[in-house]
Parts: C-alpha cells; structure tokens; sequence
C-alpha cells in the first residue's frame, strides 16, 4: 500500500471524522479493511509502529507477523509438500491464519485508541470494552498514558496477545487434537515452527525459539525474548531498515535473496498461494477475568547466547530438503 494513503485515511483526524459518523466505524471499518491476511496486517502493525515509535509492540508484532507468513508460504513449498499431506497442511494453514486473525482483531482497536488519545490529548481507553478488549489491557493502557513506561505496556501486549488465543486455538478441539497434538506438531522443532527469525539486508539472521508452544507461559517468553533481540541497540536499526527497504510478500526469499550463501526454500508469495479466509466472529470472554496474572510474565527474559541464526537456518534447510527427497523414494 502507498504509504501516504495509508498515512491520508490512518492518522488523518479531518479524513476520519468526515468519511465515518463516529470513532467507533472508522476503528471499525480500519479494523476489517487491515485484517484481511498476513501481508495487509503485518504492513498496518508496522506504519502505525512508524508513526507511535513509543508502542514498540507494534514493531514485534510487523516482524513476527512476517515470520507467521513465512510460515504459512512454506507449506506451499515443494519440500513441505513432499513431507505433509494436504489435509495436514492445511490445517497448519488455518490455524496460524486464525491466532493472527484474532490477535489482530484484539489489538489493532487498542492501537487506534491510542491515536484518538493522542488527538484529543485525554485517554480514551474504557472505550475498549466496545471491541472485548481485555480488561487486563484497559488499565494497562489507562496506567501506560499516566506512567509512560513503554516496557511494561510492550509486555503487557505479549501477555494479552497469547492469552487472546490461548482458548479459542491452543485449546479448541479441533485445532488442540489435529495440529498442537499431531505427531506432526511434535516434530516443529525439527521444522522451525517455532523459531521466529529477524531479518538484515546484510544477510544475517537473528532470532530465538520456543519448547512447549502450547504453554501459554512459554510464548510469553519467547514473546519478551523476541522484544530484547529486536530493540538491542546493536540490532536494532539492521531490522528497521530491513523493515522498511523490503516489502512483505510471506516468500523467504525475501530476505534469503541477501544472504552469502543461500540454500533456496522456494516459497511462494503469499497472496498467489492462500485464498482470503473469511472469518467467523465468535463471542468473546475478557481472559483476564478467568486466569491469574502472574508476577513473572512481566519479568525481564534473556535472550540467550545463541541468537545469531543464520547458519542454524541454513543447515535447517537442508535438513528438510535432504526429508524431501528421501519421502518421495
């Protein structure tokens, strides 16, 4: 999308209280035209975190977004097709496309409040509870627009993020007995679906994993892991530019097409290999209200020695190429 049109119709107040009889259909219809797929949600996380550099939960959300659709292009590619039946990957597909779908649906109101905050210069936050927003999430922002600690509000957002999904996909049925529970799940390590990678225009990769994807208390983690990696002074300015010089495509060669020695995943562009899904609104319970906030989810995380991944991926690569070709002997 043209930036200046996105800026035009986003954070233009004049545009917005014009085209809309109110705040609640402009967050609304922004909402709907911005969660049509991967590539539409991770450019929206990623202007508004242009615009409100102070919200860095947006910029997380812009570079794990990319990692969900880098996901999702690798089921269409001729390796994974040759390792999983249709069916399987399929409903891989569905349910990446879904925790996405929910977390953006949950989140971005919380982002446009905060711009309608902004412009009218007083906190607009109890208007949250209109989108099923946490409560959890309505004082933290109510505390953030007092306190201004953009690191506790940047963990409050992981912490929101993966309880929004905890229920309706960790735990629903189909999802928790055909992907979370499948043999095939077990073997995500081995797969990287769990590694979210950070990419640079020089050809390196950094990043970090998680065990125990179904633990909410595990994704909280790799959450905060994530967020240290992304903002290290060091690091933090190669992932900017990365974000900003390389358009989204859900294709790892995006950024394999930088690196010294590339061993070529041949994934596809997103929008030439899924359909748009349309999705089914269900109703919603405040999360916060049902489970204990625990003390350590905003704890500090380290990241970790190993968070330079760039020869792991390739070897990895290889590894699922070499599974490839002995699966079609």
């Amino acid at each position: 999308m043209n930036k200046t049109l996105f800026f035009r119709c986003i954070f233009s107040k004049i545009v917005g209280a014009d085209r809309f009889s109110s705040m609640e259909d402009f967050i609304m219809k922004e909402v709907w035209r911005h969660n049509i797929d991967n590539i539409s949600r991770t450019s929206a996380y990623y202007h508004f975190y242009r615009h409100y550099p102070e919200i860095k939960w947006a910029f997380l959300a812009s570079m794990v977004s990319r990692n969900a659709g880098y996901n999702m292009c690798d089921l269409k590619s001729p390796q994974f097709i040759a390792l999983i039946e249709e069916e399987t990957r399929n409903r891989l597909f569905l349910a990446y496309e879904r925790a996405n779908w929910l977390i953006f649906r949950d989140a971005y109101p919380q982002l446009l409040l905060y711009h309608f905050s902004k412009l009218e210069n007083r906190p607009l936050f109890q208007s949250l509870h209109r989108w099923g927003v946490s409560t959890f999430m309505i004082e933290e922002w109510e505390r953030f627009w007092v306190e201004k600690d953009g690191e506790r509000l940047l963990k409050a957002l992981i912490i929101n993020e993966q309880n929004v999904i905890q229920e309706p996909i960790l735990k629903h049925p189909l999802y928790k007995k055909k992907v979370f529970h499948s043999m095939l799940f077990w073997m995500e390590e081995c797969l990287h679906f769990s590694t979210v990678l950070f990419p640079t225009i020089n050809g390196n990769l950094y990043g970090s994993s998680v065990t125990s994807f179904r633990k909410v208390d595990a994704r909280i983690d790799l959450g905060k892991r994530l967020a240290r990696i992304l903002f290290h002074t060091d690091l933090y300015p190669h992932f900017l530019l990365f974000a900003r010089k390389v358009e989204h495509t859900g294709s790892r060669k995006d950024y394999e097409r930088f690196m010294k020695n590339p061993f070529y995943s041949q994934t596809p562009m997103l929008r030439w290999a899924f359909p748009i899904v349309e999705h089914h609104i269900h109703t919603r319970r405040d999360w916060s209200q049902e489970v204990a906030i625990k003390e350590e989810w905003f704890k500090d995380s380290d990241p970790g020695k190993t968070i330079h991944l760039t020869e792991w991926f390739v070897q990895k690569q290889i590894q699922i190429q070499w599974a490839s070709l002995m699966k079609k002997r």
